[in-house]
């Protein structure tokens, strides 16, 4: 894999931002549709969620860190059914992926790897890009 082009100290420091340990994953469906889950640290899927093969099928994904007032906003995502991306207004990532406004940090990333783990997938990613707010 070709080395990102990004400041390694910047980058530190956009981590340094996970102290909630929430994070919202984003994609896209096959049809175009946004796709996104609620994740902790380590991001694996359940083999029997719906929005499995959007993340199996498309590479690229984003990891938001939720900042402190999206508490809402984390509990919207973990939910089943629902359309989470109902009035966001989001932004277009790398490859079109949905971006969510307002968050301490969004890294935008490629799956390097995808394990199995039990009943779960487990997605290792390359972050090609990130930004973060003060």
């Amino acid at each position: 894999m070709a080395k990102a082009s990004f400041d390694p100290q910047e980058f530190r420091s956009a981590l340094s931002t996970f102290t909630t340990g929430v994070t919202i994953i984003t994609t896209r469906a096959e049809n175009g549709d946004p796709v996104g889950i609620t994740a902790m640290v380590l991001w694996s899927l359940d083999k029997s969620a719906m929005s499995l093969s959007s993340f199996t099928n498309n590479k690229h994904w984003n990891v938001h860190i939720l900042s402190t007032g999206q508490e809402a906003l984390s509990g919207r995502f973990a939910s089943r059914g629902e359309d989470k991306f109902k009035g966001l207004d989001l932004e277009a990532g790398m490859n079109n992926i949905p971006l969510l406004r307002n968050c301490t940090a969004r890294f935008n990333c490629r799956t390097a790897f995808i394990y199995e783990g039990g009943d779960h997938m487990i997605f290792v990613g390359e972050v090609l890009g990130f930004d973060k707010s003060e």
